[in-house]
């Protein structure tokens, strides 16, 4: 009876010896799982970290494409009398008027210079010059005299006579082109004490006039 129940103890307790085992491998391999993943999870952290690290700040920032010069804002300037838009206005209407008109031949003849011997109001004294050089009848000194000179054309051509308003009387010259706007490319007298060819708006010209 003893000899029968010693060969089930010893079974029973190599079981559980076993039992002990396995588990006691299992355990390390666990374990072995689990500090792997908290050192992976660690890792990460540091990295997002990283990126929004205070001592990185441009880390901190996304990644963004950098604008074309074309998506700027450009700052507005005033366009001053002489600056390049103006002289490449001027460069467009001269490329497309009529050289060969007279008027304008004669009249740009005189750029940069003052002429008539005035001190002021003398782009009505250079219109007559002009006209006077070229075989038409003088119009006189007076700007907005020439609103009544030659006859009337509905809107502005090529070697027509501008008449226009400025506070304190008038301003006259010789239509040359037109920009792209559609502003009319005058050549007058008196353009900053000078005779000068210059981008005008077209409001402010009440008057268009070819000589007879």
């Amino acid at each position: 009876m003893c000899l029968k129940r010693k060969p089930a103890a010893l079974m029973l307790s190599t079981a559980i010896i076993f039992a002990l085992s396995s588990a006691a491998f299992a355990k390390p391999a666990h374990h072995h799982r689990h500090h792997a993943r908290r050192i992976a999870v660690q890792t990460q952290a540091s990295a997002d970290r990283a990126i929004h690290d205070d001592r990185f700040p441009f880390l901190n920032k996304p990644q963004t494409a950098v604008a074309s010069p074309k998506g700027r804002k450009a700052r507005r300037r005033p366009a001053a009398v002489g600056s390049a838009a103006s002289e490449a206005s001027a460069s467009f209407a001269a490329a497309n008027s009529f050289a060969s008109d007279p008027l304008i031949t004669e009249a740009r003849r005189y750029i940069g210079t003052n002429p008539t011997g005035r001190g002021s109001l003398w782009c009505g004294a250079f219109m007559d010059m002009v006209l006077r050089r070229t075989g038409h009848p003088g119009g006189g000194n007076l700007a907005k005299a020439y609103a009544r000179y030659g006859h009337r054309v509905s809107g502005p051509q090529v070697g027509a006579i501008a008449v226009m308003g400025r506070q304190g009387g008038g301003h006259v010259g010789i239509v040359t082109g037109l920009d792209p706007h559609g502003n009319p490319i005058i050549i007058s007298g008196n353009h900053n004490h000078e005779v000068a060819e210059s981008v005008y708006p077209r409001g402010r010209i009440f008057a268009y006039v070819l000589p007879n």
